[in-house]
């Protein structure tokens, strides 16, 4: 590990603003994967700039009826709030299949989001890798790999975003608000993360100097019940292969809101918008839900070993819209 300094910071400003004048500074959460990528020489901050003891840990009600949740809350703790179990059953499981429970423990909201692909070529510094090193090539198109991406991906990169909380921010229509050297802002979650295109290198729509400060869910649509699915190699400790974020809502027989984000396909959690439009209008039925699917995943251009996986991501929502339709 190369030697790096460090700065507890006592205010989302004093962070943004030591950010801004050290291009090689990063911000430090939990560290779950930072650290991780530090050790294997993936990255080399400057500067590593502590936010856990910024007042950022809050989970609150907004006037509206959503919830409001700060960068540095706890994944294991925002699984467990009763708010998020109760409105937002999708988040609470798509937080308790990510990671360990010792992992979840120190892991953050915002570091969640930041958290960048297993792919091995990228950890691996030995190797070529578009994403660590621009214009080095991607070996991983050629490889045997079974869990690079179906969906959105690009010559330079088909590496895949390995977040389970940020499908399931994905799905229920979250903001993710930050602060910068020019002010605040909002990013609709769905379009937080890039997909690779010619520049793999970039995962978010972050600016230099920007802080994740927190994540707001606008309140679930009326008669709307929300689900996780994840299929991985094990049951636990494991990233998905695919996984599915749906929130459905069904009056007199058909479909009133549809809302289907997938993981493990693509650069970012995949939100499917033709699926939706299919869905919404149509009757609550095993067809309806086939056909929408199949819809979205026809775009799919699998690789040498991963064609299973958009069997295995149809199945995954179809099994999850029909579970959704009859409970409410």
């Amino acid at each position: 590990m190369k030697p790096f300094a460090y700065l507890r910071v006592r205010s989302a400003e004093e962070a943004v603003r030591e950010s801004t004048a050290r291009p090689g500074a990063v911000f430090l959460g939990g560290g779950t994967n930072l650290v991780d990528l530090m050790k294997l020489g993936v990255t080399s901050p400057e500067l590593l700039i502590d936010i856990t003891r910024l007042p950022l840990d809050h989970v609150s009600d907004t006037p509206d009826g959503g919830l409001r949740i700060g960068a540095t809350v706890r994944n294991s703790d925002l699984a467990a709030h009763p708010a998020v179990r109760a409105r937002y059953p999708a988040l609470s499981r798509a937080l308790l299949s990510g990671a360990s429970g010792q992992l979840r423990n120190t892991a953050t909201t915002g570091g969640n989001l930041l958290q960048r692909t297993r792919c091995p070529y990228f950890q691996d510094t030995s190797k070529p890798c578009n994403k660590r090193e621009p214009g080095s090539g991607c070996p991983a198109r050629d490889s045997a790999l079974r869990d690079l991406a179906v969906l959105g991906h690009s010559a330079q990169c088909v590496a895949t975003h390995p977040s389970d909380l940020a499908v399931a921010l994905c799905a229920l229509d979250a903001t993710v608000h930050l602060s910068g050297p020019d002010g605040a802002r909002t990013v609709p979650a769905a379009g937080f993360h890039r997909l690779p295109g010619d520049t793999p290198d970039r995962d978010t729509e972050i600016r230099p100097g920007e802080l994740i400060t927190e994540v707001v869910l606008g309140p679930p649509p009326h008669g709307a019940a929300s689900l996780y699915r994840k299929a991985r190699d094990r049951a636990s400790f494991a990233f998905a292969l695919a996984s599915v974020a749906a929130v459905l809502s069904v009056r007199d027989g058909r479909i009133d809101h549809a809302a289907l984000a997938f993981g493990g396909l693509a650069h970012r959690p995949w939100r499917a918008r033709t699926a939706e439009d299919l869905l919404r209008g149509a009757p609550a039925t095993a067809q309806s839900f086939a056909q929408a699917v199949d819809a979205e995943l026809a775009a799919a251009r699998p690789l040498r070993e991963n064609a299973f996986k958009v069997t295995l991501a149809r199945n995954l929502a179809v099994d999850a819209l029909a579970e959704l339709a009859t409970a409410r």
